[in-house]
């Protein structure tokens, strides 16, 4: 037995419990692939590109199911909780596992900074008396509490969290073609399919603002790989994770393709803006009794399921950092309830660290956050995408064992998303608002430099992992 088949036979047994059934992971990859993005900022993204929007979410999403169906070829081959970082390490090198790591750590932090904020916001709407810190810290101990109960906890939350966003997607995209069809509500005159091209065409501000918004429509994309990080606590991963990630290409369609469609037939693009939500505009239109109330929680159920995934998420990838000694030991510890307590923990602290930044500084600098987010995210889908190629290289060579879940055209179409992603990131350094989150990688790309340094300096070792198969490395 080579000692890829013995890391491949030790992967699942890594002492969390498997506690996510298939029902769970479902929706887990369901409401990963909408969130706030969608419900939000959908209405800047619509004022810059009119009716193209669609044809971007629309690629994007593409691109998304290409990095998807890369990790889930990774993921049968070898299903590991973390498994972003560790398929950086095992085919990069230990630095890009250990850079990889972190990164999706801050991604998920600063998530969980704006996430809080923005559901504290939310609840200000139905109880404007209520100090907007109070209701973060209240959200934050209780998320904060599920996540330390069991992972079953935090599937189950996630699970009705999801079922809210959906139920609502659906219901708009019902109603909406109720609408068109039948010509009833106070929109009935206006709505029309002809509205997605009669002002001033598909693209009414040019080729060239529609493409700038991919930068916005990847946010809005942002947390669909989670499904990655369950796959160390799936009850069956090699059943699961595939039907998860094949049925991403009709969620993808229905959620963003469709309900856009809808809504921009229903309701004329030139009457978005930016920090207006599509659901709420449209359902003002519409004529929808307490529609208003009704979009704000669905978003405040958005905004909670991604805090909530955010804990989940950093508390195990500080553990898998702590366990290849990138990370203070303590983090490797499970409670007995079998979750990463003090990982989480640390994390919560950081993230409340974050709702009192968001309640001293202006809401430009909320912004900035979710910004670093996407550069982060963009990180991690680079490492997905790149770690897939040079596991392919190792099947085509006889080194690895194949997976039985194997990409479709082998990497091609994980080298097109890596353009994909490069050519995304050149528009964010275009962009004089959205380039901050490159310097701010940039200064993190440093501290964690100097990290790995003293890493280096106290443990020698921790570049070459025992028992490692010989791979081609990079760096």
């Amino acid at each position: 037995m080579t000692s890829a088949q013995v890391d491949t036979d030790k992967a699942p047994e890594e002492g969390y419990e498997r506690g996510l059934n298939s029902r769970q992971v479902q929706m887990i990859a369901i409401g990963g692939a909408i969130g706030v993005g969608l419900f939000l900022g959908a209405g800047a993204n619509i004022a810059k590109a009119g009716p193209s929007i669609i044809l971007m979410y629309a690629l994007a999403g593409v691109i998304i199911f290409f990095i998807m169906r890369a990790l889930g070829e990774l993921l049968l081959y070898r299903p590991v909780s973390g498994s972003f970082a560790e398929y950086s390490r095992e085919f990069l090198g230990p630095f890009f596992g250990y850079f990889t790591g972190w990164t999706y750590w801050l991604m998920w932090v600063v998530t969980g900074m704006a996430e809080l904020t923005a559901a504290a916001i939310y609840i200000h709407y139905w109880f404007p008396d209520i100090p907007q810190w109070v209701s973060a810290l209240v959200f934050l101990v209780l998320l904060f509490v599920a996540n330390l109960i069991s992972v079953k906890l935090f599937g189950e939350i996630e699970f009705w969290f999801s079922m809210v966003k959906v139920t609502a997607i659906i219901g708009m995209i019902v109603i909406g073609i109720g609408v068109l069809t039948f010509g009833f509500s106070q929109a009935g005159d206006t709505a029309a399919v002809s509205n997605l091209w009669e002002f001033d065409g598909f693209f009414p501000k040019g080729i060239g603002s529609s493409l700038m918004t991919l930068q916005g429509v990847m946010f809005a994309y942002l947390a669909v790989e989670l499904v990655g990080v369950t796959a160390g606590e799936s009850e069956n991963p090699e059943k699961t994770l595939p039907k998860a990630i094949n049925t991403l290409p009709w969620r993808i369609a229905l959620f963003y393709v469709g309900a856009l469609t809808v809504i921009l037939a229903v309701v004329k693009w030139t009457e978005f803006a930016d920090g207006v939500s599509p659901f709420v505009e449209a359902f003002a239109v519409i004529g929808i009794p307490a529609g208003a109330g009704i979009v704000n929680f669905v978003v405040l159920t958005a905004a909670l399921s991604s805090c909530n995934s955010g804990m989940y998420s950093t508390g195990r990838m500080l553990r898998t950092l702590a366990d290849n000694g990138e990370a203070p030991r303590v983090f490797n510890r499970l409670s007995s309830t079998k979750t990463p307590a003090i990982g989480i923990a640390v994390s919560v602290v950081f993230m409340a660290i974050g709702v009192a930044l968001n309640y001293l500084v202006p809401e430009k600098a909320f912004g900035y956050v979710t910004s670093v987010a996407t550069a982060a995210g963009i990180w991690t889908w680079l490492m997905i995408l790149i770690s897939h190629v040079l596991y392919r290289r190792g099947v085509v060579a006889g080194r690895l064992p194949a997976s039985s879940f194997p990409a479709p055209g082998g990497s091609v179409c994980s080298y097109v998303a890596i353009a994909f992603l490069l050519f995304v990131t050149c528009l964010i350094a275009y962009d004089a608002d959205a380039r901050v989150c490159l310097y701010v990688m940039a200064g993190w790309a440093v501290a964690l430099g100097i990290g790995w340094a003293v890493l280096k300096s106290r443990n020698p070792q921790i570049t070459e992992r025992p028992g490692e198969p010989e791979f081609e490395k990079i760096g």
